[in-house]
């Protein structure tokens, strides 16, 4: 075996008394997680939006970003619902590359997994205390959401762990929505057993201890396109994909049926200019069909400050290292432009 031990990592209650929430925190997370919650359960009619950098790689640009969406979350406040997409910990298909905020605190120095997980508790802190959102992350590694669980509003399990055991049962302990997404294979059926044993009690091992859950309701599909046999991208957001997904749910007797489309990744081919345009598709699907208006929750768009993704050494400020994204610009534009048309 050649692992290195390499440092001990706190336990959940040190960390947390190292960087607690506030009360007025605890509050505002608290209503923010009362409104997504009643999008799900279809108490409000409102539209969630998911919405953020790929990799959220440093906390000066992504606290900028945030600030710019509290203003234009005004502007739109009776139809759309905002929450910040910001994802600290990055799965990577070969395992190589920045493996987000998590690994690398500071994007080209060492690795330190300890220096990492201080820094997304304290960036998930920072951005709930100065704009009174909460925010959205990937479920990377299951044994690290309890770090986080008292900060975050929304989970996301992506599409390379969404047939994990670990994951589907850890999300069934969680008292926010959390997303599975479908595998990068598309096949449906995983994704749809996922959301199952997330919305079902378990017992299982979780760091030691003996664990149980009660399940979660709010567990849904989110759809990312896939990759099919020959290496391509290809689409899942198209109209039959939303009422085929409607028929699955039909067939089963799962809790709060909900989609959400993430507008980038296999969806757009990485073709971050293609998400307004996708986006907009979706919503004319929802006024085409009822059930699939009902169903549809909500959008998952990757937007930084800047368009496109930067390379190895370059220094732009609030441009992707990781996914290409939609600019502030064009992110304002098509946000109102939804409010429009819902």
């Amino acid at each position: 075996m050649n692992l290195e031990l390499k440092r001990k990592i706190p336990t959940v209650q040190e960390i947390r008394a190292m960087y607690p929430l506030s009360r007025e925190d605890r509050r505002r997370k608290a209503e923010n997680d009362e409104k997504i919650s009643e999008i799900f359960t279809g108490k409000s009619s409102r539209f969630l939006l998911i919405i953020g950098p790929c990799s959220a790689d440093r906390a000066d640009a992504v606290v900028d970003y945030c600030r710019k969406l509290v203003e234009v979350q005004e502007k739109v406040k009776d139809k759309i619902l905002i929450v910040p997409r910001v994802y600290t910990n990055k799965p990577r298909t070969t395992g190589d590359g920045y493996k987000g905020m998590l690994h690398q605190p500071n994007p080209t120095g060492e690795p330190n997994m300890l220096k990492g997980l201080i820094a997304t508790r304290r960036l998930h802190i920072q951005v709930l205390e100065e704009t009174g959102l909460s925010t959205a992350d990937e479920m990377l590694y299951p044994g690290n959401q309890r770090y986080l669980s008292d900060v975050l509003s929304y989970v996301a399990v992506g599409a390379r762990s969404v047939e994990n055991q670990q994951h589907r049962l850890t999300a069934s302990g969680q008292d926010i929505p959390v997303g599975m997404k479908n595998p990068t294979s598309g096949d449906l059926s995983v994704m749809m057993n996922s959301i199952t044993a997330a919305q079902h009690p378990h017992t299982f091992l979780y760091e030691n201890w003996e664990a149980s859950s009660k399940g979660n309701p709010m567990a849904h599909a989110i759809l990312r396109g896939y990759v099919n046999r020959h290496g391509q991208s290809s689409p899942n957001y198209h109209y039959e994909d939303l009422v085929a997904v409607s028929e699955l749910y039909a067939e089963t007797e799962l809790k709060n049926p909900a989609i959400v489309v993430d507008t980038n990744h296999a969806n757009s081919g990485k073709k971050f200019y293609e998400q307004p345009r996708i986006a907009k598709e979706v919503l004319h699907s929802m006024r085409h069909n009822r059930d699939v208006a009902r169903i549809v929750k909500g959008l998952m768009i990757e937007s930084y400050l800047e368009d496109g993704k930067q390379g190895p050494g370059e220094c732009t400020y609030g441009k992707s290292i990781t996914d290409p994204c939609l600019g502030w610009e064009k992110t304002e534009r098509l946000i109102l432009d939804l409010a429009e048309l819902l």
